[in-house]
């Protein structure tokens, strides 16, 4: 299958492809528990796959009615400026828009340069009015 061929799903990632994506793209590793307990709890999921192969995802969790956050935006290295992470946000927000109620917040964390990508589908810098903050246990 070539490069342009990559099948975009809605599905959520085996816990070892998402995990081994995750660290191939730079993010945060994930135990195998935290892995196999936290992806069954997404509101949605997408996987691209090229060959059957993981090469791009992103997820939403969240609690279904007032907050939303987009995470696990990841694409293989040598996939990236591709597109990819572009089809993956677009399907995100497709879904956000036709199923989350109105009103509801949608946040995200945005690494290095990835604010630019996220500002295209119509996420806003909050600093100063608002600060992000992270507790990680």
């Amino acid at each position: 299958m070539s490069k342009s061929e990559a099948v975009l799903t809605l599905e959520i990632p085996a816990p070892d492809e998402y995990r081994a994506l995750r660290t191939a793209a730079g993010l945060s590793a994930m135990s195998g528990p935290q892995a196999s307990q936290g992806l069954p709890a997404s509101w949605c999921a997408v996987c691209v796959r090229d060959g059957g192969e993981l090469i791009g995802m992103g997820r939403v969790v969240g609690d279904g009615g007032c907050f939303f956050l987009v995470v696990d935006i990841a694409v293989r290295p040598d996939r990236q400026q591709q597109g990819i992470g572009k089809r993956i946000m677009a399907a995100l927000m497709e879904q956000l828009h036709a199923r989350a109620p109105a009103g509801a917040m949608i946040g995200l964390f945005a690494d290095g340069e990835a604010y630019r990508l996220y500002q295209q589908y119509g996420f806003k810098l909050v600093a100063p009015a608002s600060q992000g903050m992270l507790l990680r246990l």
